[in-house]
């Protein structure tokens, strides 16, 4: 679970770019962060598998 004070800190612009650090707009996390989709694993998984990813479908051997 993340803080509000580190989510306040990664939505203000930083003084090098490279010091940026990519959350999840729905949960805050900061880990697994998957750019294409611009949210981490777990929010991606839960709205795939509920259809709401255009594009997206679950794998089958």
């Amino acid at each position: 679970m993340s803080t509000a004070a580190k989510e306040y800190k990664a939505r203000i612009k930083p003084k090098f770019s490279s010091r940026k650090q990519n959350r999840c707009p729905l949960c805050g996390r900061s880990r697994a962060f998957l750019r294409d989709f611009r949210m981490c694993r777990i929010c991606f998984r839960n709205l795939a598998s509920k259809g709401q990813i255009p594009g997206v479908t679950k794998s089958s051997w």
